[in-house]
């Protein structure tokens, strides 16, 4: 992995992450959450693309796609854990 690659890895991850905080409102990220949220909702999402036989393509667009639903359903999930711990 070259220097480029992961600056590149970062960007889209905090663009994705930032982008995913925005919409779930009951959590609220930092930049760095937002940058390791964003890097392994990029992992959930290609994996569940790859299950679900989804291309969207290459280039950054593409990954910032994947990585922003597989972000987005990261949060869901720890917004609802999150919900239903208080509730005990």
């Amino acid at each position: 992995m070259t220097l480029e690659q992961l600056v590149i890895w970062i960007i889209v991850g905090g663009l994705a992450g930032f982008l995913a905080d925005m919409l779930v409102p009951r959590v609220k990220l930092g930049l760095l959450e937002a940058i390791v949220v964003g890097i392994l909702g990029a992992f959930v999402g290609g994996w569940l693309f790859s299950v679900l036989g989804i291309g969207v393509g290459g280039g950054i667009v593409g990954s910032l796609l994947v990585a922003f639903i597989g972000a987005l359903i990261l949060l869901m999930i720890f917004a609802s854990v999150r919900r239903s711990a208080r509730r005990r």
